[in-house]
């Protein structure tokens, strides 16, 4: 224990060197060249990650921002949000869902939990709404100005189940200007990415914005199990979205009204039976991207559908500004797969693949109804003083149907048959009363203090009118409810004019869990909330007399009581526990460069190490890997000193672009490598769910132009250019069932942009 501490303590030492070395050595050399002021200055980044609009370097939050180029280029090859995995610092991302329900991990805090009433500690927030549910948080991103991740507890300003931190996009807002885009582009497995906007004044107080998303992959994936084989059976999808936005802005009152729509037909992720190879984590040496074996493929299909609107209204005092944000989400899904990912099974004679199968598995996962609403008010001064302050209310009502399926495969003579069936229902309030103060001590040092009473009440039935195990029919009732005072200090001192120094100190919690998924079990198990003391300090500073960008934070955090998920485990179903305490730490650098008038780039770094503290806790492990923690009397992985699951020490990222004016135009290129460190899969740590270290590469390069009020763009465009494939997913309860991550992908684009 004493030598943790040591080592903690020196890491966090070393980094705070580094950073505060870093920021004051560039800024330093930057005054002592005192070169003249270059027009291809870094730009200013504005962020609203304290609901006001402010530049990011004085902000006293380890936030960043991913806008423009960058932005464009990520999303290249009509991928969903989880094109952002690995891309800003500490921020990661997975599915087992496919093109639905991601699940976030900030500083290695998140939840591996694949039940549709998982919370989950990193919160999504999308033109100031909340977006609770997982299904939610899939929503495509298209037509979106800007990309903010805050991390460290956001539990002030933004409320429960931010303990980790957030995601925050906001949208293209209508304006006077009349603009707009289109775009498509044609890629690999002929997949076809449509996007586009048009906006402008309706009257001389009205403007509109429309968006519009189309896009579409051809199913690719081949079925060569016996009896089963079909030619691309598996992995398209078409998926369609539409925003409508309308602003009116008068003397001193604005209303903007948001309505939005999705609606996504295809595939669900493709599972692939021992696709691991015993005793390691490599692939099978037979690999194909394009094959499963699967005896209930056909049956695989996934659809949702989700749409919400939104009204903000904004009065502009003498001295205050008061906003009010009234919003609705609604989602529905159905997801049904092949969970063992092969076919056969041990009790059929000479029939059963790719490797061993114990028993089939396939399964669905269902939204019929559900409905989110939220209701923020807040007063914000707008004094010219040194005291500034805002309050508010906020709440929060849910109402969450969710039905689980379970079917036999080799019923006859119907094949696929219903032999389980579960409905969940779960109704949620939580209100809260928030509020922060800024006080300006000098021109140099400023303090804000925030404090917000959060109270939360969950009311769970579990109705399980069908067993696929003989377990007969079962009715479980839960409620659970707590309230919390969540807290954050933060002081943030300008150095020079270059330079801020902050600190800050942050309390949060994430509100009390159930998990229902009772097709093979008998329980309804409960999550007491979790709540997180974070502590941080950094150096935000522009070099080089504007032409760099150095951002450095080290922090550690302790969680009492997190909310853990013991997925599978040799069964079917899912558990909630907590552990008596988890630790984090680690630091973040992220840095921008214009490095010539031809080349800018981007560089960050970050480094979590996380670890649970709890001798008691043990959870059940898989049915056929080999385990590597200590096993209890009780056949029980003991989870003390693992690091937390899908949590990597190192994500980094690197960006380079190169323009060049070229005859009436500008050609450029740009090229983007991510890394992830490996990671644990599961809570207990084992050989075959280790994932591997993870390294993306992209590339973009093309020519644009302009005519009159139109401008053109020309690209092509490839995302994990070498083609790396890996394991980045598992199932363990049956047999090594693996989820693969894309593989390389090609396309072109054409987009135009008129004003």
């Amino acid at each position: 224990m004493k030598a943790m501490k040591r080592s903690t303590l020196a890491t966090l030492i070393n980094a705070t060197l580094f950073s505060a070395v870093a920021g004051t050595s560039f800024s330093s050399l930057a005054a002592e060249e005192k070169t003249a002021k270059k027009s291809n200055q870094l730009e200013v980044i504005q962020v609203t990650a304290r609901k006001r609009v402010e530049n990011a370097q004085e902000v006293p939050v380890a936030v960043s921002a991913l806008q423009g180029d960058n932005l464009d280029a990520y999303s290249s090859a009509g991928m969903d949000i989880r094109f952002l995995n690995a891309k800003i610092p500490s921020l990661s991302i997975e599915s087992s869902f496919g093109r639905s329900f991601p699940r976030f991990y900030v500083r290695g805090l998140g939840n591996t939990d694949f039940d549709l009433n998982a919370s989950q500690p990193v919160s999504l927030v999308v033109d100031e709404v909340v977006q609770e549910n997982a299904i939610l948080k899939g929503f495509p991103v298209f037509d979106v100005e800007r990309v903010e991740v805050l991390r460290g507890p956001q539990g002030t300003l933004f409320g429960r189940n931010t303990p980790a931190g957030l995601v925050k996009f906001d949208t293209v807002k209508p304006s006077q200007e009349f603009d707009g885009y289109g775009s498509v582009s044609y890629g690999s497995r002929g997949a076809v990415d449509t996007s586009g906007a048009v906006g402008g004044a309706l009257t001389d107080r009205l403007s509109a914005r429309v968006s519009l998303l189309w896009q579409d992959k051809d199913d690719y994936i081949d079925n060569q199990a016996p009896g089963f084989e079909a030619k691309d059976e598996q992995g398209g999808y078409t998926e369609k979205a539409a925003r409508v936005q309308f602003l009116y802005e008068g003397d001193d009152f604005t209303a903007l009204l948001n309505y939005h729509t999705r609606d996504l037909d295809g595939s669900p992720i493709a599972f692939r039976a021992n696709v691991i190879k015993t005793g390691t984590n490599e692939l099978v040496d037979n690999y194909e991207s394009d094959v499963v074996y699967q005896d209930a493929a056909s049956r695989s299909t996934q659809q949702v559908e989700s749409e919400g609107a939104s009204l903000k209204l904004e009065w502009e005092l003498k001295n205050h500004t008061i906003t009010s944000i009234s919003a609705w989400e609604s989602a529905e899904i159905y997801s049904r797969a092949d969970i063992d990912g092969g076919y056969g099974a041990s009790y059929i004679p000479d029939f059963m693949g790719p490797g061993f199968i114990p028993f089939s598995s396939e399964s669905a996962d269902g939204i019929p109804d559900h409905d989110q609403l939220t209701q923020e008010l807040r007063l914000s001064s707008n004094f010219d003083g040194d005291l500034n302050y805002q309050v508010g209310v906020f709440y929060f009502d849910e109402e969450l149907t969710i039905e689980n399926y379970s079917y036999d495969t080799f019923s006859t003579p119907n094949a696929g048959a219903l032999n389980g069936y579960v409905r969940q229902q779960q109704d949620t309030t939580a209100w809260a009363v928030f509020g922060s103060v800024d006080y300006t001590f000098s021109d140099d040092l400023k303090v804000t203090a925030g404090l917000r009473y959060s109270d939360d009440d969950k009311d769970f039935v579990a109705d399980r009118t069908l067993s696929p195990i003989g377990g007969g029919a079962l009715l479980v009732e839960r409620d659970v409810s707590d309230d919390h005072v969540s807290w954050d200090l933060s002081a943030n001192y300008k150095v020079n004019d270059d330079v801020n120094w902050y600190g800050r100190v942050a309390n949060s919690f994430r509100a009390p869990s159930l998990q229902g998924r009772i097709l093979f079990g008998d329980d309804v198990t409960t999550a007491e909330s979790e709540t997180v003391t974070s502590y941080e300090t950094g150096i935000k500073s522009d070099v080089l007399d504007g032409q760099g960008r150095v951002n450095a934070t080290v922090f550690y955090y302790t969680m009492d009581d997190q909310q853990l998920t013991a997925v599978g485990g040799g069964a079917n179903f899912n558990r909630l526990v907590n552990a008596d305490k988890t630790t984090g730490y680690g630091f973040e650098l992220d840095t921008q460069w214009v490095l010539s008038d031809e080349f800018n780039a981007t560089f960050n770094l970050s480094y979590n190490k996380t670890e649970i503290k709890d001798n008691d806790l043990a959870v059940a492990v898989c049915a056929q890997c080999t385990v590597t923690d200590p096993i209890n009397g009780s056949g029980l992985a003991v989870l003390d000193g693992n690091s937390l699951p899908h949590a990597p020490e190192w994500i980094s990222n690197f960006t380079l672009r190169y323009t060049k004016e070229l005859a009436d135009g500008n050609f450029f290129a740009s090229g983007d490598i991510s890394y992830r460190s490996k990671i644990n899969m599961f809570l207990y740590e084992s050989v075959e769910f280790e994932g591997k270290e993870l390294i993306e590469t992209g590339l973009r390069t093309g020519y644009t132009w302009s005519e009159g009020d139109y401008e053109y763009e020309v690209a092509a465009f490839v995302r994990n250019l070498f083609d790396e494939q890996q394991v980045i997913g598992a199932v363990d309860f049956n047999n090594n069932t693996g989820i693969v991550n894309e593989e390389r992908y090609v396309g072109a684009e054409f987009k135009v942009r008129f004003f």
